[in-house]
């Protein structure tokens, strides 16, 4: 098949399969921080999640999501529904040395981890049944349409780059994953509620050593995610990667420092620190240095420990902090893009150079996509909720959802 880079299809691939593993890692980043009647069930919404939208993208997500645009550019058109017209040496659209096919598995994987990061919000007392369908319309009706919209040359990319001179810049997904998880997330745990006995029973994590394993697998599949996103071996994933590194370790040391000054270094505080630093750089890995992954790494420490603090604080089961780390660092993430874009790295300037009109896509952005994925994953909830309820029985969350939903137990000890 002439005309394709060996180097970048092989990237890509590598790539696809460390995000793969990446979602999988999110289940036992989770599953550590639930009790261990339920550490199954988290575990298994991850892998439902990386299945179920795996089978919606090629029917229709990636169409949606990457197709032409239809209804004013508010979703792409189903012109590869079922990957339909898309051969097997036909290049990705404007990437000749990339196999389509290689573009769309990339592209699949992060549909699925978004879906698995929201079940943050649904531990330990959602329905599987019901969360199939809700992952299905949600995946269909939020991730879809957003993508869309900031990738796919939607309504938002196109209106901003004609009012402002600037499109929004998403490197690896700031918006399109992050914000909109972690916001759905936080409608979801207002729509479910509280877990029986939140704020008068010890719910404290009943494994930190595997929730330390799954942000080992976390990290190592990040590099996959951002520098994956450059569609390239070449400079501009070196620079992703390593501001995605350094991002991480800065977002760490924050947390850890932050949560050292009110009580003890927890490791959790690092692990979560860690990830708030991975959420954070994002949008900007394509677009920024070293230096600036340092800022914006550190701020997203000190950022996400202070929404946990103020989830906790007003009695917020949003059990697992995606709203803290994932919505609030993808946030900040999508602001420091337009604050500290530098064109030396990504061709694009941010405000510090000058480029006000960034700043502003970039803020814009952020709001519109927070705006309908809290109105649109409000009204999947309540519909769900209302014809098939979302939670399981007060039994079965006392007992546990490993055995009463999946017949199991993680820990039988004795045989």
């Amino acid at each position: 098949m002439p005309g394709f880079s060996s180097g970048d299809a092989a990237w890509i691939l590598a790539a696809t399969s460390m995000v793969v593993l990446m979602t999988m890692g999110l289940g036992f980043f989770y599953g550590g921080m639930v009790r261990r009647k339920n550490v199954v069930s988290m575990i298994s919404l991850s892998f439902v999640s990386m299945v179920l939208v795996s089978l919606q993208w090629v029917l229709v997500g990636y169409s949606l999501s990457f197709g032409g645009n239809v209804l004013g550019g508010f979703v792409g058109g189903l012109e590869y529904a079922g990957l339909r017209g898309i051969a097997v040496d036909q290049p990705t659209p404007g990437l000749e040395g990339l196999p389509h096919l290689a573009f769309v598995a990339f592209q699949m994987t992060f549909a699925a981890i978004t879906l698995a990061i929201l079940t943050s919000a649904l531990a330990e007392r959602v329905k599987l049944g019901a969360f199939l369908v809700f992952g299905l319309l949600w995946t269909t009706l939020v991730y879809d349409p957003v993508a869309h919209w900031v990738w796919g040359g939607g309504w938002l990319h196109t209106w901003l780059h004609e009012a402002l001179g600037a499109a929004p810049l998403d490197f690896a997904g700031g918006t399109v994953v992050h914000i909109t998880s972690g916001f759905a997330a936080l409608v979801l745990a207002l729509v479910v509620g509280k877990r029986i006995g939140y704020g008068e029973y010890n719910m404290a994590p009943h494994n930190i050593p595997l929730t330390l394993i799954g942000t080992a697998l976390l990290w190592f599949g990040w590099f996959g995610f951002n520098a994956g996103s450059a569609l390239a071996a070449d400079a501009s994933a070196a620079n992703a990667l390593l501001v995605t590194h350094i991002a991480a370790s800065a977002g760490a040391l924050a947390w850890l420092v932050a949560s050292w000054v009110r009580d003890k270094p927890g490791s959790l505080g690092l692990a979560s620190g860690a990830v708030a630093g991975l959420v954070a750089i994002t949008p900007a890995a394509g677009y920024v240095g070293a230096g600036a992954a340092v800022v914006i790494g550190a701020v997203a420490g000190l950022l996400c420990y202070g929404a946990m603090l103020f989830r906790i604080a007003r009695g917020l089961d949003e059990s697992l902090d995606a709203w803290a780390v994932h919505g609030m660092g993808g946030l900040w993430g999508a602001i420091a893009t337009g604050i500290f874009a530098d064109a030396s790295v990504g061709g694009v300037s941010g405000l510090l150079q000058g480029n006000v009109a960034q700043f502003i896509a970039q803020v814009v952005d952020a709001g519109v996509a927070i705006a309908y994925t809290v109105v649109v994953t409000y009204i999947i909830a309540k519909i769900v909720e209302a014809l098939l309820g979302l939670r399981v029985t007060e039994t079965e969350e006392y007992v546990g959802l490993d055995l009463l939903q999946h017949g199991e137990e993680a820990y039988a000890w004795g045989g």
